[in-house]
């Protein structure tokens, strides 16, 4: 495999996120939502922070998405295409299953790296939905950064670890891993009826990382609802203790609460940034041949 740098895949995240970024603000809206309100639509929240704030408030919180896709995705990405890499080193093409587990433990990694950025995340984009008195008020993530050791000390760059880390497990396996698994099995079987044999190009890398969204989406709701929560709350409930509360008080469906936003802002972000990643990939290797 040619050798790309490290920090490829954060840059693919972070232009993905330039435009996404809305979708994620209406997504932890949604989620931070407690079983008393009334859920709104994605587009409903997004308009009335439009009408109420203007046009820039729907990126709130932008640097510390930033923050987050050169923390949390540059290490799960670039992490997976070392792992990756090792394993081919033979010639061979590692199997699905070593795939799945490297992707895994790269998740990890990132959700360890991007915890403190995850949490500035979700604070800043939920700020104006929170009473005045209980609002954080960071004007960006580096300022927030501080507010946050200051407040919290280094433990609160830790808030929400083990959940946050779960999700990036499940994210990375189910939405990486998977797409390298539909990109593979695409190349190889042609689409049965039509006949239609991929090829590894732009519509390959589309189709491929629309399924790998939809497949991270579902598989990571229940516990990305949860980091939400845990993130977003000042204080000091464990994962056990938020689920357990949400299931009495709002039953099961609360797991997929945001579901759709949440999809309709993970699948265009994976296919950005597979997009962008495959195509920065490209560009390097024409500039700097291996």
């Amino acid at each position: 495999m040619p050798n790309y740098p490290f920090w490829l895949g954060g840059v693919a995240a972070s232009m993905a996120a330039c435009f996404t970024h809305p979708l994620d603000l209406a997504k932890v809206r949604m989620q931070s939502l407690g079983p008393t309100v009334p859920s709104p639509s994605m587009l409903k929240i997004l308009r009335h922070s439009v009408s109420n704030y203007g046009l820039r408030s729907v990126y709130t919180g932008l640097s510390a998405s930033l923050m987050r896709q050169m923390t949390y995705s540059l290490v799960r990405l670039g992490s997976y295409e070392e792992m990756k890499r090792f394993m081919s080193e033979n010639g061979s093409s590692p199997s699905a299953g070593k795939l799945l587990l490297a992707a895994g433990v790269a998740g990890g990694l990132g959700g360890i790296a991007g915890n403190p950025a995850d949490i500035l995340l979700v604070r800043m984009t939920s700020d104006s939905i929170r009473p005045p008195e209980k609002r954080y008020n960071y004007r960006n993530a580096i300022t927030g950064l501080i507010s946050l050791v200051k407040e919290d000390g280094q433990k609160g760059l830790a808030r929400g670890l083990g959940t946050n880390t779960t999700r990036a497990v499940l994210m990375n396996t189910s939405q990486v891993g998977s797409y390298d698994f539909f990109k593979t099995t695409l190349l190889q079987y042609p689409i049965p009826l039509v006949n239609y044999q991929f090829h590894d190009g732009f519509f390959l890398h589309v189709v491929a990382s629309l399924a790998a969204g939809t497949c991270g989406t579902t598989v990571c709701s229940p516990a990305d609802v949860i980091r939400t929560r845990i993130m977003g709350s000042s204080g000091k409930a464990s994962p056990i203790e938020v689920l357990v509360r949400s299931l009495r008080e709002e039953g099961p469906a609360f797991m997929f609460k945001g579901w759709t936003p949440a999809w309709m802002r993970l699948g265009p972000n994976t296919v950005l940034m597979f997009v962008f990643f495959e195509q920065l990939k490209r560009g390097w290797s024409s500039l700097v041949p291996s």
